[in-house]
């Protein structure tokens, strides 16, 4: 198979990728327009997450890339980049799956544990073996987790006892470990804990009615005197600044997962403008739906140049938390626009799931606001820019 460049990649980005990169690329391509494109509309309109994709994700080495325990191959972060984009130009919730297993749970880990704890669970995620799910979110605790956090952990012994609550937690129902962030009653101080969900006083439920990211099994965490080992404590996880170190890395991602979702509902546009016909010729021929895709692709290319340098800086160890900020809440705010002109291209047809648009511009909402909202990043990066926090 040879690397065929996206027609939406106007300016060639995936030219800055190896021949290496470019061939896991193309396999992974193939297996998602063969294997995973068919299924998804009737897995988000029932809201099921398809398990039959974990092993494929695993033998693709998409679980794999960024860990030096089990990648195949030596990459950069802008290939990771185009793992990303590919995966939510197909589904953005499988995307997702792959950014909380991946980046929130293995990250985790590897940010935040210890050379035994790496040796232990990356390995085992990265195959599929262990699913895992990312516990920081909370009923009353979204923006505000570096103050707010209400889940609470108490040693006794050589146990920590967690009790609180988590909320919107990815994965969550079918998880089997769970890394929950907690703050320490003795100190204060935000913990990482690995948390098996067979674990007694752990209880996840799904979470029903979304309109978005429907595919994803999003779930309420209850924690009841869950007494977890000081073995499975992540040991270079002191405070929230380790936290956030986990959530720096995996932020560009979300932008680079968020230009996916826009080129999915753009090149769904396109295939519908050159097919439709109206007025005795296709609508691609009138000029108002060219200027909509053409709008689309300048969002699209704008953003995929902005990713690909924070990538490259992240290559670089460049990269600094308004860097990513900028990145992502700029990739979504395009991703807004985009996925609602490839819907308008679309006329009635865009608000149901044959022609795929309705899914990515509904799907766009929950990328717009996880992993730090328009908001927070925006203050992020506004107070680089002046040196002054404005977060209150």
């Amino acid at each position: 198979m040879s690397f065929e460049p996206l027609a939406s990649d106007f300016y060639s980005y995936a030219s800055l990728l190896t021949d290496r990169e470019r061939e896991s690329l193309t396999a992974l391509r193939t297996w998602l327009e063969r294997d995973v494109r068919p299924i998804v509309n009737g897995h988000w309109e029932r809201a099921e997450f398809p398990m039959e994709v974990v092993k494929p994700l695993a033998e693709h080495d998409v679980l794999s890339y960024a860990w030096d325990e089990a990648k195949p191959f030596e990459n950069s972060a802008v290939f990771r980049g185009f793992v990303a984009l590919e995966l939510a130009r197909v589904d953005a919730s499988v995307g997702t799956f792959v950014g909380v297993q991946n980046g929130l749970a293995t990250g985790s880990i590897a940010v935040a544990g210890s050379e035994e704890q790496r040796r232990e669970w990356i390995p085992r995620l990265a195959s599929g073996e262990v699913i895992g799910a990312f516990g920081l979110t909370e009923p009353l605790s979204g923006s505000d987790s570096a103050r707010g956090l209400r889940t609470t952990a108490r040693r006794e012994g050589d146990e920590w006892v967690l009790n609180g609550e988590k909320r919107w937690i990815g994965n969550a129902t079918f998880s089997d470990i769970t890394i929950i962030w907690a703050k320490d009653e003795a100190d204060g101080q935000v913990k990482g804990f690995i948390v098996p969900t067979s674990t007694p006083g752990y209880e996840a439920t799904k979470i029903e009615g979304k309109i978005s990211l429907r595919i994803v099994q999003n779930a309420d965490i209850t924690l009841t005197d869950v007494r977890v080992p000081e073995s499975l404590r992540l040991q270079k996880a002191d405070s929230f600044r380790d936290t956030a170190a986990v959530l720096r890395q995996t932020r560009a991602e979300v932008a680079w997962a968020a230009v996916g979702t826009a080129i999915g509902a753009y090149e769904a546009a396109v295939r519908y403008a050159t097919e439709r016909v109206q007025f005795g010729r296709p609508i691609a021929a009138h000029q108002l739906v060219q200027d909509l895709l053409v709008k689309c692709l300048g969002n699209i290319t704008a953003s995929l140049g902005m990713v690909v340098r924070v990538s490259e800086m992240q290559d670089r160890g460049e990269q600094r938390d308004e860097h990513s900020s900028l990145a992502k809440t700029y990739a979504t705010e395009r991703m807004r626009e985009t996925v609602g002109w490839a819907r308008e291209v679309c006329g009635g047809n865009g608000i149901v799931l044959d022609y795929d648009v309705a899914r990515f511009f509904a799907d766009a909402e929950a990328l717009y606001s996880y992993e730090g909202t328009r908001e927070m990043n925006t203050l992020i990066v506004g107070r680089a820019i002046t040196g002054e926090a404005a977060f209150v």
